[in-house]
């Protein structure tokens, strides 16, 4: 099954570059380039691509602005966002607008390669530690429970506590005592209901609305 990619990138030389690395995979498509992320944007729709690799600062809209018109969109791209900027706030911010992964722009071929991959599955190139760093510290909950989440089963919201823990499908199932195809179908039908577009937003998520804290333990729910 071939990736679609549209690459979008402010330098034209930096986008040579990646396509020259992406044409030799055989299952990595680019079909397209974008110069800002006002073009990125426009582009998505028609070019139907699965994931868009999408450069931090660009003119007219920048990534993250340009991330978070993605996915809005009725069928939205995965977004990897490259920068070379390695500050945390960035990492925060990617993550919040609905970013599958966050790479460096010197980052290694192959994990550029993994994180284009691995994000159309909804998986987060970013460990789950870091992830949880990330959030614990610069989400800001609120001290009210964000109306949505009356949305969840009970079952769902201890799921949602888990994968805001940095758990794994795998570990989850262990923990609740489920299988983990059952947990895959949990995490898509919160996702849903929260209006969501990754297991990133939903860290985010469970972060800012209190239902879970820096602190929480990776205890079972009871």
């Amino acid at each position: 099954m071939t990736t679609r990619v549209l690459l979008a990138d402010d330098e034209r030389l930096v986008r040579a570059g990646y396509r020259m690395i992406l044409q030799a995979e055989p299952d990595l498509e680019v079909v397209g380039e974008a110069a800002d992320g006002v073009e990125a944007v426009e582009a998505a729709p028609r070019l139907r691509p699965d994931v868009v690799l999408m450069d931090i600062r660009m003119p007219l809209l920048d990534g993250i602005a340009a991330t978070r018109r993605l996915v809005a969109l009725e069928d939205p791209p995965a977004v990897v966002v490259v920068t070379t900027f390695d500050l945390d706030e960035y990492v925060y911010e990617a993550l919040r607008a609905g970013a599958s992964g966050f790479l460096l722009k010197d980052a290694p071929e192959a994990q550029l390669l993994t994180a284009l991959r691995a994000a159309p599955g909804g998986v987060s190139l970013l460990s789950a530690t870091v992830t949880q760093r990330l959030v614990s510290t610069f989400a800001r909950p609120s001290g009210a429970a964000d109306p949505r989440l009356g949305a969840l089963t009970e079952r769902e919201k201890d799921v949602l506590r888990l994968v805001a823990q940095g758990l794994s499908n795998a570990d989850i199932a262990r923990t609740l005592v489920i299988g983990e195809t059952t947990v895959k179908t949990h995490v898509s039908r919160l996702l849903a209901k929260l209006g969501l577009a990754s297991r990133t937003q939903a860290v985010v998520l469970a972060y800012e609305s209190g239902l879970v804290g820096p602190e929480t333990s990776r205890a079972t729910p009871q």
